[in-house]
């Protein structure tokens, strides 16, 4: 290998050493210079470019062998993130400083030197273009794995990594065409950190909110989120670095502080989704001066009830026996007594219980709450067997319509503000 390189050099040198006097020969004193330089350059660049073409076509061409993503997910990410471009810069970068010193051989020392510090600076760019495309490379692994925590830290990390290392080359950049020592920059990097803290203090609060959420994997893209604080319900977008975008369900779109995520409030409901239930908790408000005990009329007309046919008959047997060995058993108030809103409660409790569109493996609950000068409120908590958002409030509709429309058979009324 070292043999052929030295053979290209020789030969180079022997071709451009005859177009370097060629050109001064054949141009005014003037031009002869600056055409001679030129040429240089040129000739470079077209080294450059016929092995960097050479380089593409030799490695893409070895990576389409690994078309199948799902068995060679690495060699797909590498592909995807146009790595292999990268190496075949930095290949062709190599050869073209090598043969450069060639071109013109003892002639141009100054463009000799300026062409050094040139690819030098290339190389510098490639390189940190090869890391950006490592760093994309492995979010591209974590999509295929479906891995979206993971997926969600490496893209934080690559935001900070990319302004980091945007500094860092563009230093090392500098160095490389003034030839600048790059202790002497370093040495003042203290006080340029001190600075960087105050400029982008919120990409470093975003970078530690995103390593937290990675972490912790409370949350992800496409969860349905509340967050109270900004009276925002959606789902979640992107999450970026700086800022995290969020679809509301009337079709707006809200961008909040991504380090919002970790000093918030957030409400995830995307648990409802993935397990397709999802919670009723809603009142019925009734007016106090409805509430009555059963008598025997009402008890005649509830016994037709099929949900509560047995549920009254056990109650009325208990009644009777307690009732047989009382004083004064004709006054109802005197011992146990069934009251409408009681029987109304087990009805309700026993509708839900027979009900197909009820999770009956989920907690079942029909309550009193605190009374108020507005009434007694009866709530129903149970759990819907739909989470999609069109389907629950049918599911929620129906409940509450034939609830509200058999109140009137318990002689209960339904309290309606004016």
């Amino acid at each position: 290998m070292n043999d052929q390189l030295k053979d290209t050099k020789d030969f180079i040198q022997d071709i451009t050493e005859g177009l370097f006097y060629y050109i001064g020969a054949h141009f005014p004193d003037g031009l002869s210079l600056f055409f001679q330089v030129a040429t240089k350059i040129l000739l470079i660049l077209f080294t450059y470019l016929i092995f960097d073409f050479i380089f593409k076509i030799c490695i893409n061409s070895i990576f389409r062998l690994f078309r199948n993503e799902e068995r060679y997910p690495v060699m797909k990410s590498i592909q995807h993130a146009k790595i292999t471009n990268s190496f075949a810069h930095l290949f062709a970068l190599l050869i073209a400083g090598s043969v450069q010193t060639s071109i013109f051989l003892g002639y141009l020392k100054k463009t000799t030197l300026f062409s050094e510090r040139m690819i030098n600076f290339a190389m510098v760019l490639v390189i940190a273009g090869l890391a950006f495309r490592s760093l994309r490379a492995f979010g591209y692994y974590s999509l295929i794995k479906k891995d979206y925590y993971r997926n969600f830290a490496i893209r934080t990390v690559s935001e900070t990594v990319k302004i980091v290392g945007i500094f860092i080359f563009s230093v090392i950049g500098i160095c490389v065409i003034f030839g600048i020592n790059s202790t002497t920059i370093i040495g003042s990097l203290g006080a340029i950190t001190a600075i960087m803290v105050l400029v982008f203090r919120d990409t470093i609060l975003g970078f530690v909110t995103g390593l937290n959420v990675a972490t912790s994997r409370n949350m992800k893209v496409g969860d349905w989120i509340a967050i109270p604080k900004y009276s925002i319900e959606g789902y979640i977008e992107d999450i970026g670095l700086l800022t995290t975008k969020i679809k509301n369900f009337d079709k707006t779109i809200s961008t909040i502080p991504t380090y919002d995520l970790l000093s918030t409030e957030i409400r995830n409901y995307q648990v409802i989704s993935d397990e397709n239930t999802r919670r009723i908790k809603k009142s019925i408000v009734f007016n106090m001066k409805s509430l009555n005990f059963v008598d025997d009329e009402l008890m005649a007309r509830l016994k037709k009830i099929n949900l509560i046919q047995t549920y009254i008959n056990n109650k009325e047997a208990e009644i009777k026996k307690e009732r047989a060995a009382m004083d004064n058993p004709d006054e109802i108030i005197n011992g146990n007594q069934l009251t409408n809103i009681g029987v109304f409660r087990k009805y309700v409790q026993n509708y839900l219980k027979s009900s197909g569109k009820i999770d009956q493996k989920e907690l079942i609950l029909v309550r009193q709450l605190q009374s108020s000068p507005e009434g007694l409120p009866l709530e129903i908590y149970c759990f819907a067997t739909e989470a999609d958002t069109t389907k629950y409030e049918a599911i929620q509709s129906d409940i509450f319509d034939h609830l509200l429309a058999a109140a009137k058979k318990f002689e209960l009324e339904v309290v309606q503000k004016a």
